[in-house]
């Protein structure tokens, strides 16, 4: 089955349980996805209900669509997403994306657990992506080019919204929440980065490192769908934190954030 009837065939069987057409999409990282527990009328399609749907398979990840309603806006949420490390093929990755697209989603934003690389952060830490360096190695947009869903070779200049990220700091400052800005690099895990390519992300110019959020940004911007980027610094990298990094620590500090992130998210709902 071509990756077009896949993501066809899901949305026709998400048509089949709701007619919503959400105008917010939201994928919300490791630990971080109990916020769509607080949308209102929700509606929640597992995605193991999902005809060619892969199931998530990382702690933190309940692994479901949540439709529903925040502040006066019809908002999916996807709990939980797919890695590439998973053994996914990127494409698949993607395919969240695609389907929110189809589904009428025309402004979306990316959560996820990071690594801090920027010596001046601290766990639990809020950064607000400005952009991205992709060391993953791979490209969602490789391969069969899907017309209907943008151009072969979108521009990414404005990937993360300078025109959304402005609201958002403008809104933070005066609801007092802390936000930093910086750049987002991806490998592709499941290991956590070594000292040496930490060292190397800095040199770069990132400020934060992960292993996820870039293929669903790509695929967004080819879709024309305004983005949004949330990291949740979770920890110091390797090389700058003394202690040996574990997913444990990864949890543990999305629940310390816990109350923060959901103020941040609330925030960007009323603004965008």
């Amino acid at each position: 089955m071509n990756l077009s009837t896949r993501i066809h065939n899901a949305v026709d069987y998400i048509r089949t349980r709701t007619d919503t057409v959400p105008e917010m999409g939201m994928i919300l990282g490791s630990g971080l996805g109990d916020f769509a527990d607080t949308l209102e009328e929700r509606l929640v399609i597992p995605f193991t209900d999902i005809p060619g749907f892969p199931a998530a398979t990382v702690p933190g990840h309940t692994g479901a669509f949540v439709f529903g309603k925040k502040h006066g806006k019809e908002v999916l949420c996807m709990q939980g997403r797919l890695h590439y490390y998973e053994g996914h093929p990127i494409r698949l990755v993607a395919m969240p994306v695609f389907m929110m697209h189809l589904l009428g989603v025309k402004t979306l934003l990316l959560t996820n657990a990071a690594g801090g690389v920027n010596k001046d952060y601290r766990p639990g830490d809020l950064m607000l992506i400005s952009d991205h360096i992709n060391y993953s190695g791979v490209n969602p947009l490789i391969g069969e080019h899907l017309p209907e869903f943008g151009p072969r070779f979108p521009d990414v200049t404005d990937l993360y919204s300078a025109s959304l990220r402005m609201k958002v700091k403008l809104a933070a400052v005066d609801a007092g929440i802390a936000l930093r800005q910086g750049v987002y690099m991806m490998f592709s895990g499941p290991n956590y980065e070594t000292p040496a390519e930490v060292r190397m992300a800095r040199i770069l110019g990132a400020d934060a490192v992960g292993m996820s959020t870039v293929p669903e940004a790509l695929t967004a911007a080819q879709c024309g769908i305004k983005v949004l980027g949330v990291s949740c610094i979770t920890n110091l990298a390797a090389g700058v934190s003394p202690h040996k990094l574990s997913h444990e620590e990864v949890m543990e500090t999305t629940a310390m954030a816990h109350d923060k992130f959901h103020a941040l998210v609330d925030l960007i709902l009323k603004t965008v």
